[in-house]
């Protein structure tokens, strides 16, 4: 597995990626930055180099990439470099998905790791990573990935996020 920025020339693998989620009743996807609400994929790519740069007006720089194998985009990540209040609260430092038909396969796992290397290059020094306290996989994912819990947040809608801190200097790029 790789991380890839999002280009033109993959385009209509990532439609097929996106509708995808969506034909599993999952208009939300995480970690995509916005795709799912984009009128269209040149839109979105436009975008995500607003927000890279730090260009963008409401929105923190961030870097977005698909988590590819063998030529199929089977996850995203976006990894935030820095944290305002919400996002210290309940977002953190990296949101990622996986594809419908690819979960159970170990690949959040894999993604989350690529994402904490790519954190430690950003000069992150712990990566803050949250998840929803009944998403049992993404539980799983974190503590794979050497997370450690600081505390449950109870947001406005009554729903409890989990907050883990993880060291990213564990995760240098040899």
């Amino acid at each position: 597995m790789h991380l890839i920025r999002p280009a033109t020339e993959l385009k209509q693998k990532a439609l097929d990626y996106r509708q995808a989620h969506f034909d599993h009743n999952e208009q939300v996807i995480a970690g995509d930055n916005g795709f799912d609400e984009a009128e269209t994929y040149e839109d979105w790519l436009a975008h995500l180099k607003k927000v890279e740069a730090g260009n963008h007006e409401y929105l923190l720089p961030s870097s977005t990439y698909f988590a590819m194998v063998d030529g199929k985009i089977v996850g995203v990540v976006d990894i935030r470099h820095e944290l305002n209040d919400f996002l210290l609260k309940s977002g953190g430092h990296i949101g990622y998905s996986v594809h419908p038909l690819e979960r159970c396969k170990g690949y959040a796992t894999k993604i989350l790791r690529l994402a904490l290397e790519k954190c430690n290059n950003l000069g992150i020094e712990n990566a803050l990573v949250t998840c929803n306290k009944e998403n049992i996989g993404s539980q799983k994912t974190i503590l794979h990935n050497a997370g450690v819990l600081e505390n449950e947040y109870v947001c406005e809608n009554g729903g409890i996020t989990l907050r883990y801190w993880i060291e990213v200097a564990k995760f240098q790029t040899p």
